[in-house]
């Protein structure tokens, strides 16, 4: 497929602009371009065909099942879109006077009411941009509260061996140094190990519960109480809070901080590039060290002079905030409970049809994600879970995530979500069954796939070691 810069034809067009109704703002010359700026030439006509023939090469949630585990890649319900594009919501400007936003602000404050019941938190901000955004300004929340005590030894953060990647990046980020402890034989923390870990040195624990391998940690209020304990807090990533929403509460887990992905568990657009948004909820002893302006109780911007300063322009990506806040309205009390059971259930019928074939990296109930080891198959047979995950793609199903988490070896990770039907799962455990038997029949149709798709299987080192970015 040519890029639309190929497709660019020099001197066509199809702008036609309306007649200007305001008065027109010569800019000086010092503020204008050297260059004309080099941008493709079309007709509408060709415009529309190259953007539909990308669609065409395109797959998402719209086009087929999307089993990616660790991110709920789910439905976005269309009436999430009708409500977040009215125009009282898109012609607001942000530096308009509050009394002439209160609709904009209301819808801000009740977000976070609704996000503070789901999370079990008292304060929450809708500042940060995504879930990593949303980690290091909860880790900003932990370094000011141990600071504003005189408490500045607490350098070290804990994360499990399981967690996710974001996770000790964010705590680098934010000035800590990471401790990795390794979780138990069962896939959850160990806490002997958690208990030799942490120290008058410890400033928080990160963790998201259940967890990355899909399970829920039984002694989740022995883990909290362990690090208060030892005068750290406990922060909750909440990447997985879709198993849980409206079942259990962080915040009654022990869980003093936690961001949350509306892009994941609240059904708001995910994936391209975003736009995300990652709110950071928090318990009081915290509230006042969140990002300003923040919303007191009669829904008013307050601003806090202990802290942490802005971490995104303005209020956050509101019109991701209007989609949450519809889907949560849509749902209601009794359908965010559902939604998290039927997620949970999703996940336990396709591993439990899988299992007799499939060696499962944990033989427990799974929550909302169940991951598979492929080791013993690619030992057996020479075929990996990239293979398999190839496989999928020739049968019109995004790859689950593949090799993560690492404590898992040849890993496959699938997360159904609940917006998928029995009829879907039944059709997506018959592929997987059938990829299986494939890999013990003829494994080298396996090595080359996938052969349907527009692009076969490129060659990942080099596209990672040597992207090509921009176009010459």
């Amino acid at each position: 497929m040519d890029l639309i810069f190929e497709k660019s034809c020099m001197g066509t067009g199809c702008t036609i602009l309306p007649k200007c109704d305001v008065d027109i703002y010569e800019v000086k010359d010092k503020f204008k371009r050297n260059l004309e700026l080099k941008l493709p030439e079309l007709s509408e006509n060709d415009l529309s065909r190259h953007y539909t023939e990308l669609a065409k090469k395109t797959h998402g949630v719209n086009d087929g099942f999307y089993p990616l585990g660790s991110c709920t890649m789910k439905y976005n319900p269309k009436i999430n879109e009708e409500i977040a594009k009215l125009p009282e919501f898109t012609n607001i400007h942000p530096l308009q006077p509050e009394d002439t936003m209160e609709g904009c602000i209301e819808v801000m404050n009740l977000t976070k009411k609704y996000l503070c019941e789901i999370t079990g938190m008292d304060d929450m901000t809708l500042q940060p941009a995504a879930g990593a955004h949303g980690e290091f300004t909860g880790l900003l929340l932990i370094k000011a509260y141990h600071e504003s005590r005189g408490d500045f030894k607490r350098k070290k953060i804990i994360v499990p061996d399981s967690a996710h990647g974001t996770n000790p990046a964010s705590a680098v980020m934010a000035g800590f140094t990471v401790v990795s402890i390794k979780s138990g034989e069962d896939g959850l923390v160990d806490l002997d190990k958690l208990r030799e870990a942490v120290g008058d040195d410890t400033a928080g624990l990160m963790l998201t519960n259940p967890n990355t391998v899909g399970l829920f940690d039984k002694n989740i209020l022995e883990i909290t109480k362990i690090v208060h304990e030892a005068g750290a807090l406990a922060y909750y990533d909440g990447a997985n809070l879709n198993a849980i929403m409206g079942i259990a509460r962080p915040g009654d887990m022990g869980f003093d901080v936690i961001h949350t992905n509306l892009h994941k568990t609240f059904s708001t657009p995910h994936g391209g590039g975003g736009p995300g948004s990652g709110p950071v909820g928090c318990k009081k002893i915290l509230s006042k060290f969140l990002p300003n302006p923040s919303i007191d109780e009669s829904g008013k911007f307050k601003y806090n002079s202990e802290s942490i300063g802005q971490v995104k322009s303005f209020y956050g990506n509101f019109l991701v905030v209007v989609r949450a806040l519809t889907y949560i309205a849509t749902l209601g009390k009794e359908g965010i409970p559902k939604a998290s059971k039927n997620a949970v259930l999703n996940a336990n019928y396709m591993m439990a049809k899988l299992s007799d074939i499939y060696t499962m990296a944990y033989d427990n109930t799974c929550m909302h994600e169940f991951v598979m080891s492929l080791e013993f198959l690619k030992k057996e047979t020479g075929i990996s879970a990239m293979d398999i995950a190839k496989g999928l793609l020739d049968k019109g199903i995004h790859p689950p995530t593949m090799y993560f988490p690492l404590i898992v070896h040849e890993a496959l990770m699938i997360e159904p979500t609940e917006t998928e039907s029995k009829k879907t799962l039944d059709k997506a455990i018959e592929v997987l069954r059938d990829l299986y038997n494939k890999a013990k029949t003829k494994p080298e149709a396996l090595h080359n796939a996938p052969i349907l798709t527009a692009i076969r299987r490129p060659d990942e080192v080099k596209a990672a070691r040597n992207p090509v970015l921009r176009y010459k």
